[in-house]
């Protein structure tokens, strides 16, 4: 059994409207299983505990936005975003793309798997030095 967990990003604005509407109407009209949130992004911020409990159900799916910015908004909220959930991106695919990508078998590819966020050294940059007289 799959679930949908599905993000309205209701503060950022970065979804076209028309995306997320559609395709929550879609999921509504389905019957499936599925959590709409408002916005993962203040969930995060306020480390909502109900995150742990979404990122765990069996057969995990996200609508969202990037899969990058799904797992670093776990990880800033003390979870880990499994390698093997798919996260679907309604910034850049538009709802029938979604769709058919949820519909797909569990298991098939729906996102490109993204690497644990890992802090990165900032490399430091060179400063020219100031010429006497400029």
């Amino acid at each position: 059994m799959s679930c949908t967990l599905y993000c309205h990003c209701a503060h950022a604005q970065v979804v076209p409207p028309a995306t997320k509407q559609a395709v929550l109407a879609a999921l509504s009209a389905r019957g499936g299983a599925f959590e709409a949130v408002g916005d993962l992004c203040e969930m995060s911020a306020r480390k909502d505990p109900a995150l742990a409990r979404l990122i765990s159900a069996p057969g995990l799916r996200i609508v969202a936005c990037h899969r990058r910015a799904v797992a670093w908004l776990l990880h800033a909220a003390g979870s880990v975003l499994p390698a093997e959930v798919p996260v679907l991106n309604m910034r850049e695919q538009g709802p029938e793309a979604i769709l058919a990508a949820l519909d797909a078998p569990a298991g098939a590819p729906a996102a490109a798997p993204v690497a644990a966020p890992v802090a990165a050294p900032v490399a430091a940059a060179a400063v020219p030095a100031r010429q006497e007289g400029a």
